[in-house]
């Protein structure tokens, strides 16, 4: 059975390893189909492909949109995109556009709080510095010892209604995924155990975003708990999703679980590669 991984990061957003890295890794790590999936950017994408060829791997092109719906903060990652197509640019840029405004206003509230020279500290982390995030925030108060890790400095700081939160404005699930579909790929809702909606709630994301021709949600996830992958799995089987897999890596030793280091999806799901595998 081969190893697929598919929700990764590298420093084109707020991943710690240059993209041709992350794929050493995730060989090292005995991935055989890995996806490269950078906040609102494709632009590590090339660099990884030719890594990837070069090992062996199999490469999937792909992106992670930042959605705004129903107020609060979802993520939808696209694969197998066209990275050169010209509406899927359009579309990211446009997205990341407000990341900097953002983060120099999160750098005035973490001062507010005592925190000087965060937003600097924090641009100084980021690879890119248009895609500078509360990640790389976050891993600034670790290195400077306000906080003991990632967690405890989003649940004292940046989480949302936190002292130090700015709420953003994203794209909407609409365009998101029809970006993604113009460009040749296929739409799947990242970690949905992350997001704070009721039950009514969920429903809705899933109803409008199978109507929007979505495609997947992620099952098993770096981001969700053992417990929660039989939760959406029969969410997937509930509303027909194509079932993902991924990581969500960022860093080593950074998040619960490495490159390739998930258990397989559940059993009596149709898998988001499938088609292309």
């Amino acid at each position: 059975m081969k190893n697929i991984d598919l929700h990764c990061h590298s420093t084109v957003s707020d991943g710690e390893l240059a993209p041709a890295d992350v794929v050493a890794r995730a060989h090292a790590q005995g991935v055989d189909v890995l996806a490269l999936t950078d906040h609102d950017e494709v632009g590590g994408v090339a660099e990884a492909t030719r890594a990837a060829q070069g090992l062996g791997m199999t490469l999937v092109p792909g992106v992670e949109v930042s959605v705004t719906w129903a107020n609060k903060t979802v993520h939808i990652v696209g694969l197998q995109v066209d990275i050169d197509h010209p509406g899927l640019l359009a579309g990211l840029a446009q997205t990341r556009s407000g990341r900097l405004g953002r983060a120099a206003e999160m750098g005035r509230r973490l001062a507010g709080q005592g925190i000087d020279g965060a937003y600097e500290g924090a641009l100084a982390l980021a690879g890119n510095r248009n895609l500078v995030s509360r990640t790389h925030f976050a891993r600034f108060l670790v290195d400077g010892g306000y906080c003991a890790n990632i967690q405890e400095v989003f649940e004292r700081f940046l989480g949302p209604g936190q002292p130090a939160f700015v709420p953003m404005q994203w794209s909407n699930l609409e365009d998101a995924v029809g970006w993604i579909r113009a460009a040749g790929g296929q739409a799947v809702i990242a970690h949905p155990g992350r997001y704070d909606y009721t039950p009514n709630a969920f429903h809705a994301l899933y109803e409008t975003f199978r109507d929007l021709g979505g495609e997947g949600i992620e099952v098993v996830t770096g981001s969700h708990s053992p417990d929660q992958y039989a939760e959406y799995a029969q969410v997937a089987r509930q509303y027909g999703f194509l079932a993902s897999r991924g990581s969500d890596f960022h860093a080593p030793g950074e998040g619960r679980v490495d490159l390739g280091g998930l258990p397989p999806l559940p059993a009596g799901l149709t898998p988001v590669w499938e088609r292309w595998l």
